[in-house]
């Protein structure tokens, strides 16, 4: 690496670090100032405002990069190259004999550095906090109940249903699932005080534990109930671990499963959006195959982005710091749009989830590839 390259660097990442750090910390303090309250009351329970702070907007600060990590690197190298073009130093350069690929190289290699970053972050950072993710500062600890939408297991076609859930144990408040015939044994459906999620160990697969069952009332005294020659409703009777007013019901629809899809989806790993798509118990559709899709082709889509803005600023004889902002911006606008038009028709399954993640960089990397060609000559 040159002198010259390391120069650029610094440039690059100190736009960089004071973008991210400026944009998060405006976010921060409005979202503080609307929230306050709340945070306070948390504080009173947890014995530090800043310890409740740092909780609830460290995982948002994770967020936040994933959605703005393309902009931020178009924006740091758009800025690098105005500032070098402002103070003649661009100039200088080409008169050497070093062309505007040569020049470009060293920002290129740190947006994909960006890229890789943020894509690492999707996968290793947000899964570990997708809870606070999925919370407000309203029920920021998870002990409010919220709705549950009812979601069948489609491997034992019970449905699992209650009034709502509590997220801080895991819990359905007044469950009630219901079975198909063949557990005709247990009646049309199982009505408990609670149910909560346990994960696989070595007594039990992953399933609901349904405490004070009330229906059937003579829970204790049944038999295990089978399908497929599996083992899904565990019974009294034949599991010493349970009470008389309890039963177990296996199942691959986890807790998290009953909560927002939407959510789920965005914070997931791709290994775990890969294990959703699979397991026989749920139901996802187009939408996670959407995004399955964009977590290959997203920084792709950050680097397509670069290569569009880069040739903008080199092709400019202003020197204008501010109207370099705008056409970023007005640029990822455009950007912006194509992307979520393309998920949206794939998510209505008007074309097929890999096209519709796809498409983006068939619609955007020819026109990149010849504005490179163009300007970096």
């Amino acid at each position: 690496m040159t002198l010259f390259d390391r120069y650029l660097l610094r440039t690059f990442l100190r736009v960089l670090l004071v973008s991210f750090i400026s944009l998060t910390g405006l976010y921060i303090i409005i979202d503080l100032f609307g929230n306050l309250e709340e945070l306070l009351a948390y504080a009173e329970r947890e014995g530090s405002l800043l310890q409740v702070v740092a909780s609830y907007y460290g995982a948002r600060v994770l967020s936040f990069f994933d959605r703005t990590s393309g902009l931020l690197a178009l924006l740091a190298a758009i800025f690098t190259i105005t500032w070098f073009q402002r103070s003649n130093e661009l100039t200088a350069v080409m008169a050497a004999g070093i062309p505007k690929c040569r020049i470009v190289r060293p920002l290129i290699a740190a947006s994909v550095a960006v890229a890789v970053l943020a894509a690492a972050n999707r996968e290793l950072g947000l899964p570990p906090v997708r809870d606070k993710l999925g919370r407000n500062a309203q029920d920021w600890l998870g002990e409010r109940a919220q709705r549950l939408t009812p979601r069948r297991d489609n491997r034992t076609r019970i449905l699992i249903a209650g009034r709502a859930t509590v997220a801080a144990g895991r819990q359905i408040v007044q469950p009630s699932f219901r079975l198909p015939a063949a557990f005709a044994p247990f009646g049309r459906q199982l009505v408990a005080r609670e149910a909560s999620y346990q994960p696989a160990g070595p007594e039990h697969p992953g399933g609901y534990r349904l405490d004070g069952v009330t229906q059937p009332a003579n829970i204790a005294d049944l038999p295990t109930g089978y399908a497929d020659d599996q083992p899904v409703i565990l019974t009294p009777r034949d599991h010493s671990w349970l009470a008389p007013d309890q039963c177990f019901v296996v199942s691959d629809v986890t807790f998290e499963h009953l909560g927002s899809d939407a959510a789920w989806r965005q914070y997931a790993s791709t290994k775990e959006l890969l294990g959703a798509v699979r397991n026989p118990s749920l139901d996802y559709g187009a939408d996670t195959r959407v995004e399955l899709h964009r977590r290959f082709v997203q920084p792709l889509l950050d680097v397509t982005l670069l290569f569009l803005g880069l040739p903008l600023v080199l092709a400019r004889s202003s020197r204008n710091l501010f109207v370099a902002a705008a056409q970023c911006l007005l640029l990822m606008l455009a950007f912006v749009v194509v992307v979520l038009t393309c998920q949206t028709i794939g998510n209505t399954v008007l074309v097929s989830p890999a096209l519709a993640a796809w498409l983006p960089l068939m619609v955007f990397v020819p026109p990149a590839y010849v504005a490179a060609a163009r300007r970096w000559e």
